[in-house]
C-alpha cells in the first residue's frame, strides 16, 4: 500500500477486518518493524483519539512519531499553484511537503472541510498537495470528504458485535448547533458498502448526502421508520449538501432517544465522537450496555495500526 487516502485503497476490505482484528488479539506481534522510522502527524485541526490512537499505534510497531498542529504552530502554508505569496502564507506546500518528507518516513494529514464552497472541498486541496508533493507514503487522518481509519474502526466494531452475517445497519442524522462536514458519513456508507451490510440512510428533508456517495442506498426520511428491525444504529450529523455547509432546521426532534431505540431489533448504538449528549443522542441511550462508543474508540488503535503495517510491509 502506497497511501492511504480513502478505504478504495484497500484491495480486499473484508481480509482489512479480519487482519485489524487479529493485530488486536496479539498487538505487540509486530512491534519491531518500526524500528528505525519515523511518522509525522501533521494536523490543521482538532483531534483527540486519532491523535492518540495513531501514536500508540505508531509506538506498537517501533515508530518514532512527530506532532505537528498547523493551526497553531509552524508557518501559514500556501496551497495554490503560481501565487504571489503577499498575505499571510509565509511557505508554500510545494517546500513544506518535501521537507517534512525528508524528516518522516510516513505522513498523516488531518485537514477538515470548511463548509464554504463544495468544489473546493471536494478537491480535497490539503490531502491532495501533500500526495503530490511529498515523496513519502500519506495517511488520510479525516480530510473534507473522507475518514477511512474511523471507517474501518467501525468496521472492527460491528463484526465483533453483529449476530447475523448481513446485518441492518441505519446511519441517522442527528441534530448538532453547528455545521459539520460529510467525511464520516461518506467513509462509514463506502464501509458498509463494501462489507456488503444492509445499510439506510435516514435523515431529514434538505440533508441528503452525495448523491454520488448514496447511489443505490435506500434513504428514509422517516426516522422511526428507518429503526424497525435495525441491528446497528450509527448516529451522526452533517451539514446540508446541496444548501452547501448550512443548518436547515435546529429541533430536537432527529435526537436518538430511548423510545426511538425500542422501535429497532435490540439494535447497537454507535457515534464516532466526540458526541453532544442530549442533542445528538440523550444520556439513556449514550450509557447504557448497548452502546458501543467506547468500543469503537479503542478500534481506533487497531485499525490504525493496521493501516501503518500495511505501508510499512508495502502491502495490499
Amino acid at each position: 500500500m502506497k497511501n492511504f487516502i480513502n478505504i478504495n485503497n484497500v484491495k480486499d476490505y473484508q481480509d482489512l477486518i479480519k487482519e485489524s482484528i487479529e493485530i488486536k488479539n496479539n498487538p505487540y506481534s509486530l512491534k519491531k518493524i518500526g524500528v528505525n522510522k519515523t511518522l509525522g502527524l501533521i494536523f490543521f485541526n482538532s483531534s483527540l483519539r486519532t491523535r492518540l490512537s495513531t501514536i500508540k499505534a505508531a509506538k506498537m510497531l517501533g515508530l518514532e512519531t512527530i506532532v505537528m498542529n498547523f493551526n497553531n504552530e509552524g508557518w501559514e502554508i500556501e496551497f495554490e499553484e503560481k501565487t504571489i505569496m503577499s498575505k499571510n502564507s509565509a511557505e508554500h506546500v510545494k517546500e513544506a511537503a518535501q521537507v517534512i518528507s525528508q524528516y518522516c518516513d510516513i505522513i498523516g494529514i488531518r485537514a477538515f472541510a470548511e463548509l464554504k464552497n463544495k468544489n473546493h472541498d471536494e478537491s480535497e486541496k490539503i490531502l491532495n498537495s501533500f500526495v503530490k508533493y511529498g515523496s513519502v507514503p500519506i495517511i488520510n487522518l479525516e480530510s473534507s470528504c473522507a475518514h477511512p481509519l474511523q471507517a474501518l474502526a467501525d468496521a472492527i466494531t460491528i463484526e465483533e458485535h453483529k449476530n447475523k452475517p448481513n446485518p441492518k445497519i441505519v446511519i441517522s442524522w442527528a441534530p448538532h448547533p453547528k455545521s459539520l462536514p460529510h467525511a464520516v458519513a461518506n467513509s462509514f456508507i463506502n464501509m458498509a458498502r463494501m462489507s456488503n451490510y444492509d445499510l439506510v440512510i435516514t435523515n431529514p428533508i434538505g440533508y441528503d448526502l452525495n448523491p454520488k456517495v448514496t447511489k443505490g442506498i435506500n434513504v428514509i426520511h422517516n426516522q422511526e421508520e428507518a429503526f424497525k428491525n435495525a441491528d446497528f444504529i450509527y448516529a451522526k450529523n452533517w451539514s446540508s449538501y446541496n444548501d452547501y455547509g448550512k443548518i436547515l432546521i435546529n429541533d430536537n426532534k432527529w435526537m436518538i432517544n430511548k423510545r426511538k431505540m425500542e422501535i429497532t431489533n435490540n439494535a447497537k448504538f454507535m457515534h464516532c465522537l466526540p458526541v453532544r449528549r442530549n442533542i445528538v443522542v440523550d444520556d439513556s441511550v449514550l450509557d447504557s450496555n448497548y452502546s458501543l462508543v467506547i468500543n469503537q474508540a479503542n478500534n481506533r488503535t487497531y485499525a490504525a495500526q493496521t493501516i501503518l503495517k500495511k505501508i510499512i510491509l508495502n502491502e495490499g
